[in-house]
């Protein structure tokens, strides 16, 4: 899409440059005509640029929030992983007990 409109541009500048050397008309009508030329392209291109400013704008929220829920993805799979990790530990330490009484002297 930039480049079309990158095209666009280009394509009216030089248009706008082939119609002035073509031009049948008075210096001063001609450079007129320019001025108002350059500043309708000078509008375009301010109107292109905010348009994608706005789409960048947008590709980035969305980004952010596709980034946010990836993350809330990641710390629930994260959580039961850690439950899984707890639980493990929690039985090797209940082994390590039962062993560790095998070794105790009662007095």
């Amino acid at each position: 899409m930039i480049q079309f409109k990158g095209a666009l541009v280009l394509g009216a500048m030089i248009w706008a440059g082939v119609a002035v050397l073509l031009a049948p008309k008075k210096g001063s009508v001609t450079r007129d005509k320019l001025k108002k030329e350059g500043k309708d392209v000078k509008d375009k291109i301010t109107q292109d640029f905010k348009e994608v400013k706005d789409d960048l704008s947008k590709a980035a929220a969305s980004g952010k929030d596709k980034f946010k829920e990836d993350l809330k993805d990641f710390a629930s799979k994260t959580s039961y992983k850690t439950e899984q990790a707890i639980t493990f530990l929690e039985k090797q330490l209940a082994i390590l007990k039962e062993k560790n009484k095998t070794l105790q002297q009662t007095s």
